[in-house]
């Protein structure tokens, strides 16, 4: 049976030197690559303005809205979708487009920063899915292949091999990044790594750049972590990351001869936080931790990745090298903070059922109303991604919502309370009264 006629099953064992099909990976995994879409804001000082721009800056206060686009795959046929989580963190709206022109309104199940992965559910069944690989069986010099929207093209596929694993780059320590020389770009990211049999390897997450585009070094968070991850943000729409409480650093080979060790291997531990779960363990500086849960460790960032994706309250085991002899010590784990410094964000409003409209408004003061000849309304102080892709400004005059006329924010609140799916908004801008449709669904 040729390999496009197997889109789902175990991965393939590929022997060495085998030579990938590139048509029959894109005939394969296509389907079930798809771009993502996303509105959200951003403030004035991360954007340059023109005087091209169609939206005017002033009266603008707050944030921008702004439009991206990333990748991403399925992995359920009810429509579980896993891309980046940079791609649609901090954003109001994702919209989730398939390689047969349909498209859904995304829901965001959770996000984290740690690992750069996120998970989305778009409503819809019977989907093609990829099948999920191997990355244990993953060796430098492995063909590789990956799908995406780079710049907003659809379906692009491009190829490479597989640099380095097992690479910890600064800011996502918690990850053994699969590094490949695969041609990435702004767009790409989110979606699918694969292997020469076509099943997913790793999420495209990070390229190394100083351009702003591709210059030969590609990195993907391998599947194995990024479903780890899916798994505690299906249950719990987040992952709560372990905490061990220990500074670490890689030895050489004077440090190595120092411990009393054959070779430079582990991470020498160099400090302990008091009342961490190292110090209820009992881990000492000085300690070499040589293994984590059986699987040696050649270097520092070996652990750190390990306990990126380690939950909080799990019991880890320790291989050590103490005072010349080999111990194991049983550690729980604590609950990290989020290791990146970013908070999680709330889900956007379609997760909820309904977008929120997100406005800044005020009464209208005695001088206000007497010059626009009107009794009441509301001044518009800010707008969000939504009110501003639906054509509202900040310094508009909100008058009248659905023919209601509006004079408090109370009011406001009482009108949408009613969960319309759309809403006309009566505005004075600058004397010229109009109507601006805004869909709330």
């Amino acid at each position: 049976m040729p390999l496009a006629a197997q889109p789902v099953g175990e991965a393939l064992a590929l022997p060495g030197g085998f030579t990938p099909n590139h048509r029959a990976i894109a005939q394969l995994a296509g389907p079930a690559v798809v771009g993502v879409e996303v509105v959200g804001m951003r403030s004035p000082a991360s954007t340059v303005w023109t005087p091209d721009d169609e939206t005017p800056v002033l009266p603008f206060k707050g944030k921008l809205p702004f439009q991206g686009q990333g990748s991403g795959f399925i992995i359920s046929r009810d429509g579980l979708v896993l891309t980046s989580a940079h791609v649609v963190q901090d954003v109001r709206r994702i919209t989730v487009r398939l390689s047969d022109r349909r498209q859904f309104r995304a829901q965001l199940l959770g996000i984290d920063p740690t690992t750069d992965v996120a998970l989305l559910r778009v409503n819809a069944t019977d989907l093609p899915v990829l099948r999920l690989g191997q990355v244990e069986l993953l060796q430098v010099g492995d063909p590789v292949v990956t799908i995406g929207s780079p710049f907003g093209l659809e379906q692009s596929v491009s190829h490479g091999i597989v640099s380095a694993l097992g690479r910890a780059l600064p800011g996502y320590a918690a990850v053994p990044h699969i590094q490949t020389d695969v041609p990435v770009n702004p767009g790409h990211s989110g979606g699918p790594l694969l292997d020469a049999g076509g099943s997913v390897v790793g999420i495209n997450s990070q390229i190394f750049t100083f351009s702003g585009g591709y210059q030969g070094l590609s990195f993907a968070v391998p599947i194995d972590v990024a479903l780890r991850v899916k798994d505690q943000l299906l249950a719990h729409g987040r992952m709560v990351h372990g905490y061990l409480g220990v500074a670490v650093q890689n030895l050489d080979l004077t440090l190595a001869r120092a411990f009393g060790l054959d070779q430079p291997r582990g991470a020498l531990v160099s400090d302990v936080e008091t009342g961490s779960a190292a110090d209820k363990g009992g881990l000492r500086t000085g300690d070499v931790i040589t293994a984590f849960n059986g699987e040696t460790l050649g270097h520092a960032g070996e652990l750190t990745s390990h306990l990126g994706v380690a939950t909080a309250g799990e019991r880890v085991r320790l291989a050590l090298w103490r005072d010349g002899k080999a111990h194991e010590l049983v550690v729980r784990l604590d609950r990290a903070e989020d290791l990146t410094g970013t908070s999680v964000p709330e889900a956007p409003a379609d997760a909820r059922g309904q977008q929120e409209p997100g406005w800044g408004l005020r009464p209208l003061n005695a001088q206000e109303r007497s010059l626009l000849g009107v009794p009441g309304g509301l001044f518009v102080d800010e707008v969000s991604a939504l009110t501003a892709q639906a054509g509202l400004l900040a310094g508009d005059v909100l008058l009248a919502i659905n023919l209601t006329p509006v004079q408090s924010t109370d009011d406001v609140r009482r009108l949408l309370r009613q969960r319309p799916l759309s809403a006309a908004l009566l505005v004075d801008r600058d004397g010229t009264r109009l109507y601006i449709p805004l869909e709330l669904d």
